[in-house]
């Protein structure tokens, strides 16, 4: 079965242009203008991911990505923004986005990000029959250790996080940026490996993707006081601990 796309753009070259070579990559494709009609066609009938522009008429696409969030709706969101400052994209991501591409973008670009949200979701959403009680998988996900490190536990089957007894409220990029980290607490991830595990691909030594999803899960990690968790290593990458 082709993968599902919601997409909603309101400038109809690039609407119809990306319609047409996401179409071509073999996603079936349900192109709206604006946001209002995004909402209702999410309601209609629930995509595989959403591509939302941020700036459309009616409602614009932090306003849907906030209401699809408020319904419970864990559909994977990538945002097209041509807001290029950081608290622009931070603004993207508190919405509860999955993850952002800046115009104007290559739409190989744009395939590879639907590609790992797409895997990410394969992940972490298996099958009825997987998870069924009394299954092998089911025993074994109930069984799953939790991870702890620096104060910090994450329990990776029930995608939650806490640092001390406060419980921490991450999107699925955040979380599973923290899962790596303490699972590897104490080595120095590099940020080829970082992009490689957590989107499934690296968009080189010019991108600041990574450096702004590091930047929002500190502001969410850290406490007056105590110390920063995730640290810079230079020209190298990012390692939780302690200093």
């Amino acid at each position: 079965m082709p993968r599902t796309v919601l997409l909603a753009e309101d400038d109809r070259a690039i609407r119809h242009a990306l319609e047409r070579a996401l179409t071509l990559e073999g996603y079936r494709v349900t192109a709206v203008a604006d946001g209002v009609e995004a909402l209702a066609q999410a309601h209609h009938g629930r995509p595989d991911v959403l591509v939302l522009d941020v700036m459309m008429p009616g409602a614009d696409g932090l306003q849907v990505c906030r209401a699809l969030r408020a319904e419970g709706d864990s559909t994977p969101i990538l945002m097209l923004t041509a807001l290029v400052e950081t608290a622009d994209r931070i603004a993207g991501l508190d919405a509860g986005a999955d993850d952002y591409v800046v115009k104007p973008f290559d739409v190989e670009e744009v395939f590879a990000r639907l590609r790992a949200l797409l895997r990410r979701t394969d992940r972490t959403e298996p099958d009825a029959a997987a998870g069924a009680p009394g299954s092998d998988a089911a025993d074994a996900e109930r069984a799953a250790p939790e991870l702890t490190a620096e104060g910090l536990r994450v329990d990776p089957q029930a995608r939650r996080a806490w640092r001390g007894g406060r419980e921490l409220e991450l999107t699925r990029t955040e979380f599973e940026l923290l899962e790596l980290l303490v699972r590897n607490a104490g080595i120095v991830l590099d940020h080829s490996t970082i992009y490689d595990r957590i989107w499934g691909y690296d968009f080189g030594p010019g991108s600041k993707n990574l450096a702004v999803y590091v930047g929002y899960l500190r502001r969410k990690l850290d406490q007056p006081g105590a110390p920063q968790l995730i640290q810079t290593v230079r020209g190298v990458g990012y390692v939780l601990r302690a200093d």
